[in-house]
């Protein structure tokens, strides 16, 4: 039989192709918020269409559907890049365990997205899908990261960096971290920047529930300066470090969310808003993975050759 020719990819190639993945699902993040925040979120009125006529934007439609119609694009382009990353570890000789459904799980994950994406569309912008689809966005770059991850770890055991109550506290975090997404999305939903004229709200006060949310980010920042001081208590510096970089973070997205609160939410603050919450998301898996090292396997060791049961040991003279 044959051979398959096998096209080489080098794990560097792979590495950074899993990191340009990470980098275009927060950059879409980044423009459908913009899609929102010029009102051009019904700018294609419908899905999988753009009308019920064409797949793509009219001139008809104006500037709006120009926008719209250019976000799904995007769409494409993410998942070509994701799709290179699955073709380039498949062509690995030898590959982490896990790797692969990683990410094929990234590939899946955007169309998944995508169709969530459709929904808020045929439901009229209704915000708690528009939320939901901020949210499916953030579990793919998690998805994505863990990835990337994987393709700079050796195939060993996982071997624990910090004592088993610390690693619970950066769970502990990590939970935080996400219900502060949650709570965000409520926020934005209450907001005015519902990303079409006609668009509702989700009837929650604004100010309560920043204040819900604001009280969720000092328990987070709380938690993660908590995190910095033990990490460094016990000597584990990595995960000082990616602690210290969380909570850079976090105070840089926080000082954003006050002034964009008390400035009426500009628009540019809000699209600002929107990446920081990615690099949040980031920064508090790199809390996360820090807490864990892979080590390379142990070689095998080698083989003995037992002396015969009826064979004579001779002693040296």
């Amino acid at each position: 039989m044959k051979a398959s020719v096998r096209f080489p990819v080098s794990p560097t190639l792979l590495r950074r192709l899993a990191y340009t993945s990470i980098i275009a699902n927060v950059a879409i993040v980044v423009t459908g918020g913009g899609v929102r925040l010029t009102r051009s979120g019904l700018g294609c009125p419908t899905w999988p269409r753009c009308t019920d006529e064409s797949y793509i934007a009219t001139p008809e439609m104006g500037v709006n559907g120009a926008i719209e119609f250019g976000n799904r694009l995007l769409t494409f382009a993410v998942g070509v890049i994701a799709l290179a990353v699955v073709l380039a570890v498949l062509a690995q000789r030898t590959r982490p365990r896990g790797l692969l459904p990683l990410s094929i799980g990234v590939l899946f994950g955007i169309p998944a997205q995508a169709v969530i994406g459709g929904i808020t569309v045929l439901t009229n912008l209704n915000p708690w899908v528009v939320g939901l689809h901020f949210l499916a966005s953030m579990a793919v770059i998690a998805a994505a990261y863990a990835c990337w991850k994987r393709t700079t770890e050796p195939d060993g055991p996982v071997t624990p960096t910090v004592p088993a109550p610390l690693r619970t506290l950066a769970g502990l975090t990590t939970v935080v971290s996400a219900a502060v997404l949650v709570v965000g999305t409520w926020v934005t939903g209450s907001g005015p920047h519902a990303g079409d004229q006609g668009a509702a709200r989700n009837g929650l006060d604004p100010e309560a529930i920043s204040q819900v949310h604001a009280d969720g980010v000092f328990l987070l920042i709380g938690l993660s300066v908590a995190l910095f001081f033990a990490f460094r208590a016990v000597g584990a510096a990595g995960a000082a470090r990616a602690a210290g970089v969380l909570v850079a973070v976090e105070l840089g997205q926080g000082l954003i969310g006050f002034v964009q609160y008390f400035t009426h939410l500009p628009a540019v603050l809000v699209a600002a808003h929107m990446l920081g919450s990615c690099l949040v998301l980031l920064a508090t898996l790199g809390v996360l993975w820090a807490t864990r090292e892979r080590r390379p396997a142990a070689p095998p060791a080698p083989a003995t050759t037992a002396t015969p049961a009826n064979e004579p040991v001779t002693a040296a003279v």
